[in-house]
C-alpha cells in the first residue's frame, strides 16, 4: 500500500497528475480539486489510494487527507465506483459536502456529474451517521460534525412516520425525497406519506 509520495510535479492532465520520483512517473487519477492545487516542477506531498480490479491497477492521488478520508466514504456507498467518487470530489469541498450530506441537501449532491437524484439520496442514507463523526477542513477553518447536524423536523418526521407504522429506512426514503428548504414539520410528514401511498415502496 502506498500511503503518499513525495516528488515533482512533471506533467498535469485534465484528470491526472505525473509525479516524479527516483527517476519514476507515478501517474495519479486526480480530481480538479487536486488539480488546482498542482503546479509545474513543484514538490509536491500527494496521497494516494491503489485501486485493483481484474483489468486494471491504478493510483489515485489527493492533495489533502480529507479528500481522500471523503473519496473512500464516497466509494463505500453502493455503485459508486473511483470514476463518480473522483466527479463528486471535482464538483466540491471534502467539507461542502460533508455539509450536504448532513443536511440531507440532495439537490446540490444531484447536480455533480454521475450523480442523479436517487444516487444522492443514497450517498445521504448511507453516509449521513458516518459524516457525523468527522470533522473536514474548508479553507482553513475545521468544519464540526456539531456544525451540519440534520433538523429536528426532519428528525420528528421520520419518527412521526415510524409511529404510522413503517419501518425507518422507508421513513427515512421518503423524507429524504420530498423535503425542500423551508418546509414545516406537518408538511414534510403529509409529503412523505403522499409519496409513501403513491410508490408503494417496499423495504
Amino acid at each position: 500500500m502506498i500511503g503518499y509520495i513525495k516528488g515533482k510535479v512533471v506533467e498535469i492532465g485534465a484528470d491526472y497528475i505525473i509525479l516524479e520520483n527516483n527517476d519514476i512517473g507515478y501517474k495519479l487519477n486526480a480530481s480538479s480539486n487536486t488539480i488546482s492545487h498542482m503546479q509545474l516542477d513543484e514538490e509536491k506531498k500527494v496521497f494516494t489510494k491503489m485501486i485493483v480490479r481484474d483489468d486494471d491497477i491504478s493510483l489515485c492521488g489527493f492533495h489533502s487527507k480529507d479528500e481522500e478520508e471523503m473519496f473512500n466514504l464516497l466509494t463505500s456507498v453502493s455503485k459508486i465506483g473511483t470514476k463518480v467518487g473522483m466527479s463528486i470530489l471535482s464538483f466540491a469541498t471534502p467539507a461542502e459536502l460533508s455539509r450536504y450530506i448532513a443536511t440531507n441537501d440532495t439537490a446540490a449532491l444531484s447536480k455533480a456529474p454521475g450523480v442523479g437524484k436517487k444516487t444522492a439520496q443514497r450517498i445521504v442514507l448511507e453516509l449521513k451517521d458516518k459524516i457525523k463523526k468527522i470533522a473536514f477542513e474548508d479553507d482553513g477553518e475545521v468544519i464540526s460534525p456539531v456544525e451540519t447536524q440534520v433538523s429536528n423536523d426532519e428528525d420528528g418526521a421520520v419518527e412521526a412516520l415510524m409511529q404510522l407504522g413503517y419501518s425507518k429506512a422507508e421513513a427515512q426514503e421518503a423524507v429524504l425525497y420530498v423535503k425542500q428548504p423551508g418546509m414545516e414539520l406537518e408538511d414534510i410528514i403529509k409529503k412523505s406519506l403522499e409519496y409513501i401511498m403513491k410508490t408503494s415502496m417496499k423495504f
